[in-house]
C-alpha cells in the first residue's frame, strides 16, 4: 500500500467517525466546504503551474448565487450548488479568455485586478446584501425528500461530496488531460513541439477549477447560512494558496490537510482571547492573521513540500533506497 492510499484511507476512517468525537459538526462542515475550495485552486496551480489570486471570484460568486437561488427561487440544494458551480465555471471562462496567455506574475496580477472587479460589483449588486450580506439561506431538501437542517445528516452529505470531489479530481489528474497538463506545466515549449494546444488545455483546467470552487462556495453558504463579502474578497484567495501550501501543492490530499490546519487554528485561536503574561495582556482574538503568518512561516521553513508532501517524498525516497538495496548484488 502507497502512502497517498494510505492517508486516504486515515482520511475516511476520520471523517466517518468525527461527528463523534465531541468536535462542533459546523466546523468540521467548514473544513470539509475549504477543503474543496483548495482541492479547486490545487487543481489548477498545482498540475498546470499558474498562480491564480482570483478563486475567490469564482468562490464567492458561487456562494451568493447558490445562496440566492435557495432563498428567492425555492430550488433543491443540489440544483443550487450545481448552478453555483454553473456561474463560477462561465465566469472562469471570461477571466481565463482574457488572463490564459500570460504567465508568471502577469498572469497572477490579470487574475487578481479580475477578482477585484468581481468584489467591487458585489459592494453595489442589490441582491449580494453589500456590508450585511446574503443571511438567512436555508439549507434546504436534497432531491426535496432529504432534510438537511439535520447536523448529522447535513454532515454526511458534506462528506460524500468531499470524497467525490477528491475522486474526479483524481480519475482527472491520472487520465491523459492531466498527464498533458503535467507535461505543460514540467516542460510547456516541449509539449508545444509535440503538437498539443496548450492553451486550450490550461483554459480547460482554469474552467474546471473554477466550477470546483464556485460548487464550494455554494456549499459553504449553505452550512453557514451566509454569503458574505469576505467570500469574494482578495484575502480568500490568500487563505486558499495558505491550505495548499501548507499541506502540498500539488498533490492530491495535500489542499485537505491544509484546509482542516488552517479552519481549526483560525477556530481555536479565535477562542483564546485575552492572553496575561505579568502586567502584559494580549487579546489573541485580533491577531490570529498574524499568529497563523507566522506558524505559516515555519512550516513553509520546515516543510517545504508541505505536510503531506514532506510525507509522501519520505516514503517515496524509503522505496527507492529499498529497492536500491535488492537491486546491489553483494560482493
Amino acid at each position: 500500500m502507497n502512502a497517498e492510499r494510505a492517508l486516504l484511507i486515515l482520511l475516511v476512517v476520520v471523517g466517518f467517525v468525527a461527528p463523534f468525537t465531541g468536535i462542533y459538526m459546523l466546523i468540521l462542515m467548514k473544513c470539509m466546504a475549504f477543503g474543496i475550495f483548495a482541492i479547486a485552486f490545487n487543481f489548477f496551480t498545482g498540475y498546470v503551474g499558474l498562480l491564480s489570486i482570483g478563486h475567490a471570484a469564482f468562490f464567492g460568486m458561487g456562494a451568493y448565487f447558490a445562496g440566492y437561488a435557495i432563498k428567492n427561487w425555492g430550488v433543491t440544494t443540489e440544483v443550487a450548488l450545481l448552478l453555483g458551480a454553473l456561474l463560477a465555471a462561465a465566469l472562469g471562462w471570461i477571466f481565463g479568455k482574457m488572463a490564459i496567455r500570460r504567465r508568471g506574475i502577469y498572469f497572477a496580477m490579470i487574475t487578481l485586478a479580475l477578482a477585484q472587479m468581481v468584489y467591487f460589483f458585489c459592494v453595489q449588486a442589490p441582491f449580494t446584501g453589500a456590508e450585511d450580506g446574503l443571511q438567512r439561506i436555508p439549507r434546504g431538501k436534497l432531491f426535496g425528500l432529504i432534510d438537511l437542517n439535520n447536523e448529522l445528516v447535513m454532515y454526511y452529505f458534506c462528506l460524500i461530496l468531499i470524497f467525490a470531489t477528491i475522486w474526479f479530481v483524481r480519475y482527472v489528474i491520472y487520465s491523459p488531460f492531466g498527464q498533458t497538463l503535467k507535461a505543460i506545466r514540467d516542460n510547456e515549449p516541449r509539449a508545444i513541439s509535440l503538437g498539443y494546444d496548450v492553451q486550450s488545455y490550461k483554459l480547460m483546467a482554469f474552467v474546471i477549477s473554477a466550477a470546483l470552487a464556485g460548487f464550494a462556495g455554494g456549499l459553504k453558504a449553505t452550512i453557514v447560512s451566509l454569503a458574505a463579502l469576505t467570500d469574494v474578497h482578495w484575502r480568500m484567495s490568500g487563505e486558499v494558496i495558505l491550505m495548499c501550501l501548507l499541506g502540498g501543492l500539488g498533490t492530491t490530499l495535500g489542499p485537505v490537510f491544509g484546509a482542516v490546519v488552517v479552519i481549526l487554528l483560525q477556530t481555536e485561536l479565535a477562542g483564546i482571547g485575552v492572553v496575561k503574561i505579568g502586567p502584559i495582556s494580549f487579546d489573541l482574538s485580533t491577531k490570529i492573521p498574524i499568529l497563523i503568518g507566522v506558524i505559516f512561516m515555519l512550516c513553509v521553513l520546515l516543510f517545504r513540500k508541505g505536510m503531506v508532501g514532506e510525507i509522501l517524498y519520505l516514503f517515496e525516497f524509503r522505496g527507492a533506497r529499498k529497492q536500491e538495496k535488492r537491486t546491489v548484488e553483494p560482493v
